[in-house]
């Protein structure tokens, strides 16, 4: 069975002016746990819609969408919020980190809406987990004062701390060089191989996709290939 699976998954919002706009026409799509995913394709073609409906941050308007055989999209908002702070963690390309905290307060705050033992054991979680990507001696450090590829790095940090199962990640190279954002991708493949999480990647850049074992292309709002050939 698939951990994520999508089918005939369509969504449209309504425009100022009356009109309606498709952004998905009827995506069928199907992620597997332990599982190395590309979604590429122009701006515009519904790529980030598609991972914030995966994500359960938007609901389709219409279609099947399924969580490890859950049918979210129809579940109630508590529901859906209950599995997405549980098993779903999210990488932006601007890394999104809150000024004013240190970087182990930016990993701590998933584990604020935690239960039990995961919230009275938030500090020490966040602190191990900044250790696993190589930033335990930048744990009191401020975001302003990290570089690009420590900012990613606490942000993986932050999207990794409860373990989640699926590791949505929207273009998260395409502010770091490209040494630096090999080395992000390598990481966040490290870890999702370690705890066996499905790891989907929003990417522009050709070598991301390419690093996935599955590269599905959308355009206007349909997954139009769904091999390595979308990188052609």
């Amino acid at each position: 069975m698939s951990l994520v699976s999508v089918r005939g998954l369509r969504k449209s919002v309504v425009l100022p002016d009356g009109s309606t706009l498709e952004i998905l026409r009827g995506i069928d799509l199907a992620v597997d746990a332990d599982s190395r995913t590309a979604i590429v394709g122009r701006s515009g073609s519904g790529k980030s819609t598609l991972l914030n409906i995966l994500g359960l941050l938007d609901a389709p308007t219409d279609g099947d969408h399924r969580f490890d055989g859950v049918d979210v999209g129809r579940a109630g908002s508590v529901r859906r919020d209950r599995i997405r702070g549980a098993d779903v963690g999210f990488v932006f390309q601007q890394f999104n980190l809150l000024q004013g905290r240190t970087a182990v307060e930016n990993v701590e705050v998933p584990l604020l809406y935690a239960s039990g033992r995961d919230f009275w054991r938030r500090r020490r979680l966040a602190t191990e987990m900044l250790d696993r990507v190589g930033l335990a001696d930048r744990a009191d450090t401020q975001p302003h004062r990290l570089s690009g590829g420590e900012q990613q790095r606490v942000a993986i940090a932050r999207a990794l701390v409860r373990s989640p199962r699926l590791i949505l990640a929207d273009e998260p190279t395409g502010a770091l060089d490209v040494d630096t954002g090999r080395s992000v991708m390598a990481l966040l493949e490290t870890v999702a191989a370690e705890t066996g999480a499905a790891l989907v990647t929003i990417t522009h850049d050709p070598a991301v996709a390419a690093r996935a074992e599955v590269v599905h292309r959308i355009d206007h709002g349909l997954v139009v290939d769904a091999s390595a050939e979308a990188l052609a």
